[in-house]
């Protein structure tokens, strides 16, 4: 059986948008869809923030809820989240919106209703830092970017 957390949500506005939902039985994160009156156009190079009509309310600090770009619309249209993944902490109370990008050369059209992003929902560990003058060494050591292989 899978892990599951009560998580309560609002609608902000009078809208006819479903509760987001799993598309399959095995999806991570379920769907967030654009809370639209028209369609909305998304010019290459342009930032967007776009309503899903929801604000929720996370069980407590332990959980966090990502938002990440749908694969769908990045490798068809070149849509991604314009500050990668978004964090909703679990003291946030307002709606959840989306910043997306249009990073491809041609006007995006999103109507209302349109899957936009997903949200998973994590577990948060707070780090309790502790200062040493060494850390342990490993078979990579400070080799970064790249230094594994393409």
């Amino acid at each position: 059986m899978l892990n599951s957390i009560q998580v309560k949500i609002k609608k902000v506005r009078d809208n006819s948008l479903s509760l987001p939902t799993y598309a399959t039985a095995a999806s991570a994160g379920v769907d967030l869809c654009a809370d639209l009156n028209e369609p909305l156009t998304v010019n290459p190079g342009e930032n967007i923030k776009i309503p899903t009509g929801f604000a929720i309310e996370l069980p407590g600090p332990q959980v966090v809820a990502l938002v990440f770009a749908r694969s769908g619309l990045a490798s068809r249209y070149a849509i991604g989240l314009t500050n990668g993944v978004g964090v909703i902490d679990s003291d946030y109370r307002g709606e959840i919106q989306v910043l997306m990008q249009n990073l491809g050369q041609q006007n995006v059209v999103i109507n209302p209703g349109d899957r936009i992003a997903q949200m998973v929902f994590m577990p948060v560990f707070k780090a309790v830092f502790e200062e040493v003058s060494e850390l342990e060494e490993t078979a990579r050591g400070t080799g970064g970017f790249g230094s594994t292989g393409i």
